[in-house]
């Protein structure tokens, strides 16, 4: 069975969040079935960056995506979660 790929812009709350510390809160409020594929910045504006983050997800589970918004959402140093590009991979 293949897994998906989902990328989130995840704008932090304030231009002094330390990118490093947010991965590993990233990283550690992620569902069990869930996992980091990558991590990217994207300049925004005026010193502003964004952390562009890639997460695998099996396929054939179903709200996976609700769960893994909900739960970046609820880390205090986020501002805001965009989802963007979904794609299939198959490992």
């Amino acid at each position: 069975m293949g897994s998906v790929v989902v990328s989130y812009k995840i704008f932090p709350a304030d231009i002094t969040v330390d990118f490093d510390e947010l991965k590993k809160k990233i990283e550690g409020c992620l569902p069990k079935f869930a996992s980091v594929y990558g991590f990217g910045v994207e300049p925004i504006a005026f010193g502003l960056n964004a952390l562009i983050i890639q997460i695998k997800i099996p396929e054939d589970k179903s709200g996976v995506l609700d769960e893994v918004e909900k739960r970046l959402k609820g880390i205090d140093e986020i501002s805001q979660v965009q989802p963007g590009m979904v794609r299939r991979i198959s490992r």
